[in-house]
């Protein structure tokens, strides 16, 4: 029993000096890669590497779909490298909407800040789970699903997202058919759209082809 907890005393003070990484703030200088970012020297990060101030302030919703979105992600907030986190803010006027989107790399959880926002995804199995979410109630948008955001009874509303990446990736839909280079006739051929109606939204989203 005596040389066992020698050599357990032994095994502690051995290992004590280790090293541990307790974070990785990003070098935005560098290149990002399946890892993250490469880290900035510990002796040069400061406590302000770990604040971000830019979700504070409302965003401009005066767009085509009246609402904007503020992301906290790695290539905004360097302190959440490595951490599987990050976070973003929506504004939403009334009537403002987030376009059905992905994120595929990342889960989110919404938050509501303020007013009321008709939430909602769709699964694999083409199921459409939705609901009016008021303030402090949240919501789960599993990775890879198309979802989207209204505010509800025409006032404006905020919310905070959280996700289970630094950098989820951003994927919407309309933008991605109707604000590229995707041709109007394989969109009408791959949607069953017709080309009038995809050439119509391309001229309001600024697509070509």
């Amino acid at each position: 029993m005596f040389l066992q907890i020698v050599f357990l005393l032994s095994f502690l003070l051995s290992t004590s000096h280790a090293t541990v990484q307790d974070f990785c703030v990003a070098d935005l200088k560098s290149a990002d890669g399946p890892a993250g970012f490469p880290c900035v020297p510990p002796a040069k990060v400061t406590s302000d590497d770990f604040v971000f101030a830019g979700l504070s302030e409302a965003a401009n919703v005066t767009n085509i779909i009246n609402a904007a979105v503020s992301p906290a992600f790695v290539g905004q907030f360097p302190g959440v490298n490595g951490l599987d986190l990050s976070a973003a803010r929506l504004d939403l006027g009334p009537a403002g909407v987030i376009p059905l989107h992905t994120h595929p790399g990342a889960n989110e959880l919404l938050i509501v800040n303020q007013g009321h926002i008709l939430a909602g995804f769709i699964s694999s199995s083409n199921v459409v789970y939705q609901k009016v979410l008021k303030r402090g109630e949240l919501m789960v948008f599993p990775q890879g699903l198309l979802h989207f955001q209204i505010a509800a009874h025409k006032r404006k509303a905020i919310a905070f997202a959280v996700f289970s990446s630094a950098n989820p990736g951003l994927q919407i839909l309309d933008f991605a058919l109707f604000a590229s280079n995707f041709s109007t006739p394989l969109i009408a051929q791959t949607t069953f759209l017709d080309p009038d109606l995809v050439k119509k939204l391309k001229s309001v989203l600024g697509g070509s082809g």
